[in-house]
Protein backbone atom coordinates (compact mmCIF):
# COMPACT_ATOMS: atom_id res chain seq x y z
CA UNK A 1 0.00 0.00 0.00
CA UNK A 2 1.46 3.16 -0.95
CA UNK A 3 2.23 5.93 1.52
CA UNK A 4 0.82 9.26 1.94
CA UNK A 5 4.33 10.64 1.25
CA UNK A 6 4.63 8.34 -1.62
CA UNK A 7 1.46 9.29 -2.65
CA UNK A 8 2.07 13.55 -2.36
CA UNK A 9 5.75 13.39 -4.43
CA UNK A 10 4.20 11.29 -6.88
CA UNK A 11 1.47 13.44 -7.81
CA UNK A 12 4.10 16.42 -7.41
CA UNK A 13 6.15 14.28 -10.18
CA UNK A 14 3.40 13.80 -12.23
CA UNK A 15 1.56 17.18 -12.67
CA UNK A 16 5.44 18.86 -12.87
CA UNK A 17 5.35 20.69 -9.71
CA UNK A 18 8.55 18.97 -9.06
CA UNK A 19 11.40 18.63 -11.83
CA UNK A 20 14.55 16.59 -11.02
CA UNK A 21 17.53 17.38 -13.82
CA UNK A 22 20.97 15.82 -11.86
CA UNK A 23 22.70 16.73 -15.19
CA UNK A 24 21.47 20.11 -15.66
CA UNK A 25 20.82 21.68 -12.21
CA UNK A 26 18.62 24.79 -11.92
CA UNK A 27 19.59 27.65 -10.28
CA UNK A 28 17.45 28.93 -7.27
CA UNK A 29 17.49 32.98 -6.41
CA UNK A 30 19.64 32.35 -3.53
CA UNK A 31 22.30 31.17 -6.03
CA UNK A 32 22.45 27.80 -5.31
CA UNK A 33 22.75 24.98 -7.84
CA UNK A 34 19.88 22.28 -7.54
CA UNK A 35 19.46 19.17 -9.55
CA UNK A 36 15.92 19.68 -8.11
CA UNK A 37 13.02 22.38 -8.54
CA UNK A 38 9.86 22.30 -6.79
CA UNK A 39 6.78 24.62 -7.26
CA UNK A 40 3.98 23.87 -5.06
CA UNK A 41 1.55 26.09 -6.44
CA UNK A 42 1.18 23.74 -9.35
CA UNK A 43 -1.10 21.75 -7.52
CA UNK A 44 -3.80 24.22 -7.34
CA UNK A 45 -4.43 24.18 -10.67
CA UNK A 46 -4.85 20.80 -10.22
CA UNK A 47 -8.62 19.96 -8.66
CA UNK A 48 -7.96 16.46 -7.43
CA UNK A 49 -4.43 16.75 -6.60
CA UNK A 50 -4.95 19.96 -4.49
CA UNK A 51 -8.21 18.27 -3.06
CA UNK A 52 -5.71 15.49 -1.94
CA UNK A 53 -3.26 17.48 -0.21
CA UNK A 54 -5.87 19.21 1.81
CA UNK A 55 -7.66 16.08 3.14
CA UNK A 56 -4.13 15.10 4.25
CA UNK A 57 -3.44 18.22 6.02
CA UNK A 58 -6.58 17.98 7.32
CA UNK A 59 -6.09 14.77 8.68
CA UNK A 60 -2.65 15.62 10.32
CA UNK A 61 -4.21 18.73 12.32
CA UNK A 62 -7.07 16.56 12.98
CA UNK A 63 -5.12 13.56 14.94
CA UNK A 64 -2.45 16.00 16.42
CA UNK A 65 -3.46 19.37 17.26
CA UNK A 66 -7.03 18.74 17.60
CA UNK A 67 -7.35 22.01 19.75
CA UNK A 68 -6.47 24.28 17.00
CA UNK A 69 -8.16 27.50 16.95
CA UNK A 70 -7.07 28.78 13.90
CA UNK A 71 -5.17 27.90 10.32
CA UNK A 72 -2.34 30.54 9.01
CA UNK A 73 -0.79 30.16 5.98
CA UNK A 74 2.77 31.56 5.43
CA UNK A 75 2.70 34.51 2.57
CA UNK A 76 2.49 33.92 -0.57
CA UNK A 77 2.72 29.97 -1.82
CA UNK A 78 0.86 28.62 1.37
CA UNK A 79 -2.15 31.00 1.64
CA UNK A 80 -4.63 29.19 -0.70
CA UNK A 81 -3.84 25.98 0.11
CA UNK A 82 -4.22 27.62 3.87
CA UNK A 83 -7.67 28.48 3.16
CA UNK A 84 -8.51 25.17 1.69
CA UNK A 85 -7.68 23.38 4.87
CA UNK A 86 -9.55 26.31 7.04
CA UNK A 87 -12.44 25.71 5.25
CA UNK A 88 -12.11 21.90 5.33
CA UNK A 89 -11.75 21.66 9.49
CA UNK A 90 -14.61 25.06 9.86
CA UNK A 91 -11.54 27.28 11.39
CA UNK A 92 -10.70 30.89 10.92
CA UNK A 93 -7.54 31.40 8.39
CA UNK A 94 -5.21 34.17 8.63
CA UNK A 95 -1.90 34.74 6.69
CA UNK A 96 1.17 36.17 7.49
CA UNK A 97 3.23 38.38 5.48
CA UNK A 98 7.14 38.46 4.48
CA UNK A 99 7.02 41.95 5.36
CA UNK A 100 4.92 44.57 6.64
CA UNK A 101 2.39 46.39 4.62
CA UNK A 102 3.79 49.25 3.88
CA UNK A 103 0.17 51.48 4.04
CA UNK A 104 -2.84 51.43 5.98
CA UNK A 105 -2.24 49.82 8.84
CA UNK A 106 0.78 48.43 7.86
CA UNK A 107 -0.26 44.56 9.01
CA UNK A 108 2.16 41.55 9.23
CA UNK A 109 -0.64 39.45 10.01
CA UNK A 110 -3.56 39.38 8.21
CA UNK A 111 -7.02 38.51 9.24
CA UNK A 112 -9.16 38.26 12.58
CA UNK A 113 -7.20 36.65 15.83
CA UNK A 114 -6.44 37.34 19.39
CA UNK A 115 -3.70 37.15 21.91
CA UNK A 116 -3.45 33.36 22.92
CA UNK A 117 -5.05 31.47 20.87
CA UNK A 118 -3.99 28.14 19.31
CA UNK A 119 -2.89 28.23 15.63
CA UNK A 120 -0.97 25.78 13.18
CA UNK A 121 0.75 27.04 9.94
CA UNK A 122 0.31 25.99 6.99
CA UNK A 123 3.62 26.16 4.32
CA UNK A 124 4.49 24.74 1.10
CA UNK A 125 7.74 24.14 0.92
CA UNK A 126 10.80 23.72 3.48
CA UNK A 127 14.49 24.50 2.18
CA UNK A 128 16.25 25.91 5.29
CA UNK A 129 12.98 27.09 7.00
CA UNK A 130 14.41 30.59 7.62
CA UNK A 131 11.14 32.46 5.99
CA UNK A 132 9.13 29.93 7.63
CA UNK A 133 10.29 30.54 10.67
CA UNK A 134 10.17 34.07 10.81
CA UNK A 135 6.12 33.48 10.43
CA UNK A 136 6.04 31.31 13.35
CA UNK A 137 8.04 34.12 15.28
CA UNK A 138 5.44 36.86 14.19
CA UNK A 139 2.59 34.81 15.76
CA UNK A 140 4.26 34.12 18.95
CA UNK A 141 4.82 38.08 18.92
CA UNK A 142 1.63 38.82 18.72
CA UNK A 143 0.92 36.46 21.34
CA UNK A 144 -0.74 33.50 19.53
CA UNK A 145 0.56 30.34 20.45
CA UNK A 146 1.92 28.08 17.72
CA UNK A 147 1.53 24.17 17.73
CA UNK A 148 3.17 23.30 15.21
CA UNK A 149 3.53 23.83 11.04
CA UNK A 150 2.58 21.08 8.60
CA UNK A 151 4.00 21.35 4.57
CA UNK A 152 3.45 19.65 1.51
CA UNK A 153 7.32 19.26 1.28
CA UNK A 154 10.99 19.57 2.96
CA UNK A 155 14.50 18.98 1.03
CA UNK A 156 15.36 17.31 4.57
CA UNK A 157 18.32 19.85 4.86
CA UNK A 158 20.00 19.04 8.11
CA UNK A 159 20.20 23.08 8.66
CA UNK A 160 16.00 23.37 8.61
CA UNK A 161 16.43 20.58 11.29
CA UNK A 162 18.91 22.28 13.31
CA UNK A 163 16.83 25.56 12.49
CA UNK A 164 13.14 24.56 13.52
CA UNK A 165 14.73 22.65 17.10
CA UNK A 166 16.23 26.30 17.78
CA UNK A 167 12.92 27.45 17.28
CA UNK A 168 11.32 25.04 19.00
CA UNK A 169 8.57 24.14 16.39
CA UNK A 170 7.19 20.89 15.90
CA UNK A 171 7.04 20.29 12.13
CA UNK A 172 5.36 17.57 9.90
CA UNK A 173 5.55 17.30 5.99
CA UNK A 174 3.25 15.23 3.88
CA UNK A 175 6.49 14.04 1.62
CA UNK A 176 9.87 14.80 1.70
CA UNK A 177 13.26 14.52 -0.57
CA UNK A 178 14.34 10.80 0.09
CA UNK A 179 10.34 9.75 -0.79
CA UNK A 180 10.03 11.78 -3.65
CA UNK A 181 13.71 10.05 -5.24
CA UNK A 182 12.32 6.80 -4.57
CA UNK A 183 9.74 6.80 -5.96
CA UNK A 184 11.61 8.17 -9.26
CA UNK A 185 13.61 5.59 -8.99
CA UNK A 186 10.93 2.66 -9.02
CA UNK A 187 9.24 4.71 -12.27
CA UNK A 188 12.39 5.43 -14.23
CA UNK A 189 11.97 8.90 -13.80
CA UNK A 190 15.75 8.91 -13.00
CA UNK A 191 18.25 6.57 -12.61
CA UNK A 192 20.08 4.73 -10.08
CA UNK A 193 23.14 6.48 -11.34
CA UNK A 194 21.57 9.51 -10.49
CA UNK A 195 20.74 8.81 -6.78
CA UNK A 196 24.39 9.94 -5.49
CA UNK A 197 24.42 12.80 -6.62
CA UNK A 198 21.03 13.94 -5.58
CA UNK A 199 22.13 12.91 -1.96
CA UNK A 200 25.47 14.49 -2.18
CA UNK A 201 23.45 18.29 -2.95
CA UNK A 202 21.30 17.70 -0.14
CA UNK A 203 23.97 17.17 1.98
CA UNK A 204 25.92 20.62 0.59
CA UNK A 205 23.31 22.61 -0.97
CA UNK A 206 25.29 25.93 -0.77
CA UNK A 207 29.05 24.13 -2.43
CA UNK A 208 26.56 21.61 -5.34
CA UNK A 209 28.22 22.57 -8.86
Amino acid sequence: MSTVAENVASHLLKIKAIKLEPAHPFTWASGWKSPIYCDNRKTLSFPGVRSYIKEQFAAVIREKYPQAEVIAGVATGAIAQGVLVAQELNLPFIYIRSSAKSHGLENLIEGEYKAGQKVVVIEDLISTGGSSLQAVEALRSAGCEVLGMVAIFTYGFQKSVDNFDAARCELTTLSNYNAMIDLAVKTGYIQQSDVEKLKEWRKSPETYK
